[in-house]
């Protein structure tokens, strides 16, 4: 996958699958959690978490990432039944009541099984399948879509941020493969503000199209993220512009799948930066 704009099937559980490459796909954030770092409580229960869903889906959303614990720095640890009972009453009526793709945003093998039997169609692992590597082998048994993302927590990263990357993210690939699970499954993510600072999160931003070599789709989730806030000077619920101007800048750069809190300013983010490639390729100068 030399050319990231071309179609790439990415296949899914439950039969379902994607076309990633052509144009640029939303992933909308749906923190079930009491202590997300910007939305945090806003969505903590079934329902408020389902109306958000359909809300998101309205304005454009291809996916819902529903998540039941929160990631951000120093967040409390929760149990995995927590977690679950966060969830996966949110995932079985958004499945019986739409035909989005659902996501389940977790690293806890048993988690994402539960929440594939519910009806999620991808397993979103912020752990890149090293904390839970029996993880990969839910998703190889169940064929979920299975996004790998990198993370500089809890070890000692390279001092050159791709290198690093390459070093996290083949092992990740070594864990996936030994399990079964097939690269038509599979979306890498660079993990933007997980134990990166701001020069690196601009840097890896520049440096972006250097992860084409993995040759797989790659997601970007820099959403509301600090790096943004330190370029800005805005609060977390005040980065929504900053969010859509990384998103424009890393499509034209190669990112197939934008994981993002406010959907409406991304999916106009995301129409020009499309227009933009596909001028591009039809040789007219904007």
């Amino acid at each position: 996958m030399n050319d990231p704009f071309q179609p790439f099937t990415w296949n899914l559980a439950h039969g379902r699958s994607l076309t990633l490459g052509p144009k640029g796909m939303l992933m909308a954030i749906i923190n079930v959690t009491p202590d997300s770092f910007s939305d945090g409580g806003t969505y903590d229960t079934t329902e408020a978490a389902v109306a958000q869903g359909l809300r998101c889906i309205e304005a454009g959303a291809d996916i819902l990432d529903i998540g039941g614990e929160s990631t951000r720095p120093g967040a409390a640890a929760v149990t995995a039944s927590e977690e679950q009972d966060r969830i996966l009453p949110v995932i079985s009526k958004l499945a019986k009541n739409t035909d989005v793709v659902l996501s389940v945003d977790t690293y806890r093998a048993e988690t994402a099984r539960l929440a594939i039997a519910a009806g999620a169609h991808i397993v979103n692992d912020v752990h890149g399948l090293q904390r839970e590597p029996e993880l990969a082998v839910i998703a190889a048994a169940s064929g979920a879509g299975l996004c790998i993302m990198h993370t500089g927590r809890d070890r000692e990263k390279l001092p050159d941020v791709i290198a690093d990357q390459y070093l996290f993210l083949e092992r990740s690939l070594d864990i996936a493969a030994a399990a079964g699970v097939e690269r038509q499954h599979i979306l890498l993510d660079p993990g933007f503000g997980f134990a990166k600072d701001t020069r690196e999160n601009l840097e890896l931003m520049a440096r972006f199209e250097e992860l084409r070599g993995f040759g797989l789709p790659l997601l970007a989730g820099t959403s509301r993220k600090r790096f943004i806030g330190a370029v800005t000077g805005r609060e977390a619920q005040e980065r929504d512009i900053g969010t859509a101007a990384t998103t424009a800048l890393l499509r034209m750069l190669g990112a197939a799948v934008f994981r993002v809190h406010d959907v409406a300013i991304n999916r106009d983010a995301l129409l020009m930066a499309d227009a933009m490639l596909a001028a591009e390729r039809q040789g007219v100068r904007p």
